[in-house]
């Protein structure tokens, strides 16, 4: 999927929306536990719900992999599902790879051909041979982690060297990397003071914004500081849309926390 695609569908459903599918058996309704794949099932009902409301699906992989086997079998029925049925939607492997070359163009070959999402995060602390084999494949895209929205983000990723952060360094590497404008990048809307500085190095790319919701993002801050003339946001939301509910209603609760931030989203918009 391109930008322009992207960006097509977001003008469309006037929605910059991506729900994070992470499941966890522990917390979804327990009548789903008796299904042959209850991870499915659960995303499943969550898309059907909610595939109108946003323009992107980022199932974290670790959810799936800690189920070994019978997770990723869910995982690659997700994927197929999302291809099938809604391949409009841009969907992102939240993955965090990012290893020597030869590796890297393994997990790039896993996610992005095999598996065929549109994208996957990737962590650059190795440096531009870990990130170009993921550049290399025509039509995706790489979503660089460049200043995240956990308490740690401040133990390495704004520390000063050399009279610049550390992200925004991270930021201006990256432009000269072979195959750049593929690149996506990781900024927590739980930094939305820092927003105006990140756009003055990358003031058209795309930015997955988690944080807004469960972690206290503000949604108005974001836009204010980030949004540019083709949108270039990605507002993520995991557990505040899927787990709304633990029982039956689960998907419509789901639908409605959804539709709450797309109504919010479109007033941006405007």
């Amino acid at each position: 999927m391109t930008t322009q695609q992207l960006t097509e569908q977001i003008q469309k459903k006037k929605s910059f929306l991506c729900i994070g599918l992470d499941v966890d058996l522990n917390k979804i309704p327990k009548h789903l536990l008796d299904e042959e794949d209850p991870i499915f099932a659960f995303n499943k009902a969550i898309i059907d719900a909610t595939h109108h409301l946003c323009v992107a699906y980022k199932p974290n992989t670790a959810f799936y992999e800690a189920y070994g086997l019978k997770g990723w079998k869910a995982l690659e029925k997700t994927i197929m599902y999302l291809n099938v049925k809604h391949p409009e939607i841009f969907t992102i492997a939240d993955a965090k790879r990012g290893d020597i070359g030869n590796t890297s163009r393994m997990y790039a070959k896993a996610f992005l051909e095999d598996l065929a999402f549109d994208s996957v995060t990737v962590a650059p602390y190795m440096g531009k041979d870990s990130v170009e084999p993921f550049l290399e494949v025509k039509d995706k895209h790489t979503i660089l982690l460049a200043l995240t929205s956990n308490a740690g983000a401040f133990d390495f990723q704004t520390k000063d060297i050399q009279g610049e952060e550390l992200y925004k360094h991270v930021l201006e590497t990256s432009k000269n990397w072979k195959n750049s404008e593929n690149l996506m990048y990781v900024v927590g809307a739980t930094k939305a003071e820092y927003f105006a500085d990140i756009r003055k190095i990358i003031p058209e790319a795309f930015l997955l914004v988690p944080g807004v919701g469960a972690q206290g993002g503000n949604l108005q801050d974001v836009c204010k500081y980030g949004m540019t003339p083709n949108v270039g946001l990605l507002v993520n939301s995991s557990r505040g849309i899927i787990y709304a509910s633990d029982g039956k209603d689960y998907a419509q609760a789901a639908a409605q926390k959804a539709e709450a931030l797309q109504k919010d989203m479109a007033q941006e918009l405007k």
